[in-house]
C-alpha cells in the first residue's frame, strides 16, 4: 500500500470580531484574524492547522498576511507530492529551506499531525505519548482596562463556573495606577480566584522592581514578562528580589531560548506556546527543558481559534506537570463559532474530546462566510 502524499494546501484568513475590546500594552484588539491551513492527502484524509498571532505586527515578526504569503509562496510548493505520513521528514525539509516563520511552520506541522492521528484513529495526544489528563484548567484574561467592568466580568465567570483564574493585561498606565487597578480586582475576588498579571514587556527594570513589590502586597500570584524579552539578566535580578513567581513569555521562542533562560535561572515558569516554539514538537522540547530544570509550566495562547486551541490542549494534556494551568480561552473571546460542535468549557476547565486527530470538525459553510476574500484564497494542488 502506497503512503499518502500531500495533494493540496489551502490557507485562509478569517476575520472574527471579539466580544469586547482586548487591551494589551502594545495594541487593542477589536477582532482576531485566524490563519487557518488545511492539508489534503491522496488517501482522502485532511488535517487542519492554525498560525494565528496578535495585533498584526505589533506583537511579533509575523502578521496574518505574511504568514499566508510565505506558506503560499515558499512552503506549500515545497511539500506537494511528498509523503504526508512522514511528518519529521517534511518539517526537516521546511527548516532546511525556510528561515524563521515559526507560526507558519506550526500551522503546517499541526495539520500533518492532525491528519496522521485521523489515519490512525487516535487523538492527536497519542502521537506525543498520550494524556495524563482529560481536562485542563483555563484562565480568563481581564483586559477591558476598566476596574468595575473587569470585576463584574470576573464575577460572572465564577458564577458560571467557567474560570477561577484571572490574568490582567497591564502596562499602558503608570505603574502605581496599574497596580491599584489590579489590587482592587484582587480585593473584590479574594480567595475565590487566582489573580495574575501580564505586562507584555512594558516596564523598565526599575519600574518592574516597584511594580512587583506592590503586586506582592496586593496578593497577586504570578507576573508574566514585565521587561524586555532579551533582558535575561534583568529577569534574573527581578526573580531574586521578588516573592512573586516570574514567568517568561515573549522571551521564549523555542528550545534555544528555553536553555538560555534555564542557564540564567531567570524565571520560575515557562509559558509554552506551540506557535512561538515553531510547532508541537518544538513546544514539547521546551517543556522537556523546563521539567529538567525544575521550571514550572503554563499552557500559553496566542488567542487562537478552535484549531490552535485544541492543538495546544492535545499537547499540554501530556505534560508531566502543568502547575499553573493554561490560558486556552481564545475561542471564547470570539463572537462567531467555526466548529460544528463547540469546544466544551465547564467546571473551570477545557474538556478534551476522545475522537481522532484534533477531535473537532470545522463548519465549512461558516468558514466560507467569514473568510476575508473567498475568491482570492490560495489553493495549492498537484497538477
Amino acid at each position: 500500500m502506497m503512503n499518502p502524499v500531500i495533494e493540496k494546501i489551502e490557507v485562509l484568513l478569517v476575520d472574527v470580531p471579539t466580544i469586547r475590546p482586548h487591551r494589551l500594552s502594545m495594541a487593542t484588539m477589536h477582532h482576531q484574524t485566524l490563519v487557518l491551513l488545511r492539508i489534503d492527502s491522496s488517501d482522502g484524509v485532511s488535517g487542519w492547522g492554525e498560525a494565528t498571532t496578535i495585533g498584526g505586527l505589533a506583537y511579533g515578526g509575523e502578521s496574518p498576511e505574511s504568514i499566508k504569503v510565505n506558506i503560499d509562496t515558499y512552503i506549500a510548493p515545497l511539500l506537494m507530492g511528498h509523503d504526508a505520513s512522514r511528518i519529521a521528514q517534511q518539517m526537516a525539509l521546511i527548516r532546511s529551506t525556510v528561515q524563521g516563520n515559526r507560526f507558519a511552520k506550526c500551522a503546517v506541522e499541526t495539520a500533518l499531525f492532525d491528519a496522521q492521528a485521523r489515519r490512525l484513529g487516535v487523538p492527536l495526544s497519542e502521537l506525543f505519548g498520550g494524556r495524563l489528563r482529560d481536562s485542563l484548567p483555563v484562565a480568563w484574561t481581564l483586559a477591558s482596562g476598566d476596574t468595575g467592568r473587569d470585576i463584574a466580568e470576573a464575577e460572572k465567570m465564577l458564577d458560571l463556573r467557567r474560570h477561577n483564574i484571572f490574568k490582567l493585561k497591564i502596562g499602558l498606565r503608570p505603574v502605581r495606577e496599574d497596580v491599584a487597578h489590579v489590587a482592587a480586582i484582587k480585593r473584590a475576588l479574594g480567595d475565590r480566584a487566582s489573580v495574575r498579571v501580564d505586562v507584555n514587556q512594558a516596564w523598565s527594570e526599575t519600574e518592574a522592581m516597584l511594580g512587583m513589590a506592590l503586586l506582592a502586597q496586593a496578593g497577586v500570584d504570578l507576573v508574566e514578562q514585565p521587561i524586555a524579552a532579551k533582558n535575561h539578566d534583568g529577569m534574573r535580578h527581578l526573580r531574586a528580589k521578588s516573592s512573586i513567581p516570574l514567568m517568561a513569555d515573549e522571551a521564549l521562542h523555542g528550545a534555544f531560548d528555553a536553555m538560555a533562560l534555564a542557564r540564567h535561572h531567570a524565571v520560575d515558569v515557562f509559558a509554552v506556546k506551540i506557535t512561538q516554539s515553531g510547532g508541537l514538537a518544538g513546544a514539547r522540547q521546551v517543556a522537556a527543558i523546563a521539567e529538567a530544570a525544575h521550571i514550572d509550566l503554563y499552557g500559553g495562547t496566542m488567542l487562537e481559534g478552535a484549531v490552535g486551541t485544541m492543538a495546544s490542549a492535545q499537547l499540554f494534556a501530556g505534560f508531566s506537570t502543568l502547575a499553573w494551568g493554561t490560558e486556552l480561552f481564545g475561542p471564547l473571546l470570539l463572537t462567531e463559532e467555526i466548529l460544528q460542535t463547540p469546544l466544551v468549557y465547564k467546571d473551570f476547565c477545557l474538556q478534551l474530546p476522545a475522537t481522532p486527530g484534533l477531535g473537532i470538525t470545522l463548519d465549512q459553510d461558516r468558514l466560507d462566510f467569514l473568510r476575508r476574500d473567498k475568491k482570492s484564497a490560495s489553493v495549492f494542488a498537484m497538477q
